[in-house]
């Protein structure tokens, strides 16, 4: 990449000399050579961008995306998944296991890590708990995790036996892995397609009540306890889940979680139009229940904000609400969704790059004179339109399509490479 300089612009990475400074910051072949008040550059060959108004952080870190590589690549494949997250700021993505076949051995994991190399944005794949996420029989965990898995999921499906958890979690835990729960107790969800309540009620479809979060919460806490292994949470909805989260916390327990960012904005009254680009597992929750996450983001309880980036070819969206497949698209509009939330600069930096890689144990990009760029320049009052040309996904299943957005990723840098969006 060529030498850029970026003038006048606030610096957001608690704990960093520059955090909350106005600084010039320059960066000559994928590296920061300098950050001072004021550079001066002779060669007239370097791009110089004005950053007055704008934030500059660590790239953003996704702990929750769905690429389709390998098998279902007509929903989206890793070019244009990590196009979508670079254009959404994030120079990093942990991808789950919802592929076909599913990540559960060396070989697949292989194959995402290779077929992502050079690339942008770093892939990191999430190997699968179960074989074929059947929870029935454990995958191969270590040698996913020799080979470049991160943590181990079954995805969207939730591990319904207690006894496959708790041997998951005591396993993981003897080679430092770590385990991410969809809490869901499918018995209580019965299969059906919206959050239990007043809407439900309304629009005459039978609801998932806060209660089957919740109870598989407090399941796989206690699990946790038990076996003195690390959890995390991935996409919780609810009320309850933060509260049982906050106090597993302050009893000791190594215990993390997030929430995707259209949980923070979006409700159940918004599927009153019957528009399944609302449809999502877990589902919209309530007004009241939208606050408390936003709350639990706040005070630190919920870890990290996700995209949980689902891409749906349109014949599974335009269908009727009860058929629709689930999933939104989300790596270009977590940003503006925050933003919308509430969120100020610092607790999107938190949330977006600093807890993911806290949560995984990696480490954290610096911005400091000497060191690899891994950055990403946003302004939180630009406003953009997110449409067919703006869209980098092979999808389009987002209640937000056609809408114009306030919260602009400008460039990402990361691996000697730019990429900056018009």
């Amino acid at each position: 990449m060529k030498s850029l300089l970026i003038t006048s612009v606030k610096v957001i990475l608690p704990g960093n000399e520059y955090h909350q400074q106005t600084v010039d910051v320059f960066i000559e072949k994928g590296k920061i050579t300098q950050i001072g008040k004021t550079i001066k550059v002779a060669d007239k060959n370097v791009e110089t961008i004005d950053g007055t108004g704008k934030i500059l952080s660590p790239g953003f870190f996704d702990l929750h995306a769905n690429f389709g590589e390998p098998g279902l690549e007509t929903k989206e494949d890793i070019r244009t998944g990590t196009a979508a997250a670079a254009a959404g700021g994030f120079t990093a993505v942990a991808v789950m296991p919802n592929t076909e076949p599913a990540i559960q051995s060396r070989s697949e994991v292989a194959l995402v890590v290779n077929a992502a190399k050079g690339n942008i944005v770093d892939i990191h794949p999430i190997g699968a708990i179960s074989k074929k996420r059947e929870g029935k029989e454990m995958a191969e965990l270590y040698d996913m995790k020799q080979n470049g898995a991160v943590a181990f999921s079954d995805g969207n499906r939730s591990v319904q036996q207690a006894g496959l958890m708790s041997r998951a979690l005591l396993y993981a835990k003897g080679f430092e892995g770590l385990i991410f729960s969809h809490a869901e107790d499918e018995s209580m969800a019965g299969g059906n397609k919206m959050n239990e309540g007043a809407m439900s009620t309304y629009l005459g479809m039978k609801g998932i009540p806060n209660l089957a979060e919740s109870l598989m919460v407090s399941r796989d806490l206690y699990l946790a306890e038990y076996t003195e292994a690390p959890i995390h949470f991935a996409s919780i909805s609810t009320p309850e889940a933060v509260d049982l989260i906050k106090k597993a916390k302050a009893k000791g327990l190594r215990v993390t979680c997030d929430v995707a960012a259209h949980q923070l904005v979006f409700t159940d009254e918004d599927i009153i139009g019957f528009d399944s680009n609302y449809k999502v597992s877990p589902p919209l929750r309530t007004k009241a229940d939208a606050k408390a996450l936003i709350k639990g983001v706040k005070d630190g309880v919920i870890d990290a904000v996700v995209s949980q980036h689902t891409p749906q070819e349109i014949e599974f969206k335009n269908v009727e609400f009860h058929i629709a497949k689930n999933g939104i698209i989300g790596l270009q509009t977590v940003l503006p969704l925050l933003i919308r939330a509430g969120l100020n600069e610092e607790q999107i930096v938190h949330s977006l790059a600093v807890r993911p890689r806290q949560i995984l144990g990696m480490a954290m990009p610096q911005i400091k004179a000497g060191a690899m760029a891994n950055l990403v320049l946003f302004d939180p009052a630009k406003s953009w339109t997110f449409n067919e040309k703006t869209n980098k996904s092979k999808s389009k299943n987002s209640p937000l399509f056609g809408q114009t957005l306030k919260g602009a990723v400008e460039l990402v840098i990361n691996n000697n490479q730019i990429i900056k969006n018009d």
